[in-house]
């Protein structure tokens, strides 16, 4: 999934001149929650995550790329420092 999603939103996220970092799934009280990384060589600020956020979720949702055990969608940036 990780491959297909950024593929999915390399080339529309990159007007914002960050990236997908990482995709992972994680469970919290039960659900499962994908979440997306994104970094940037800039800082990424609040505008920022949610100017990016708008177009990942709607090509997500547009493209029906989760799985049914997906319960949401958690976009954000990087600790800068992070490896």
């Amino acid at each position: 999934m990780k491959e297909k999603i950024i593929n999915l939103v390399r080339d529309e996220i990159s007007q914002f001149h960050v990236f997908v970092d990482d995709v992972y799934v994680s469970t919290e009280e039960g659900k499962d929650i994908l979440n997306i990384v994104l970094d940037s060589p800039n800082t990424i600020d609040l505008k920022l995550i949610t100017e990016a956020s708008r177009v990942i979720n709607k090509l997500i949702d547009d493209n029906q790329v989760l799985d049914d055990n997906i319960y949401e969608v958690d976009i954000y940036s990087k600790e800068k420092g992070d490896d």
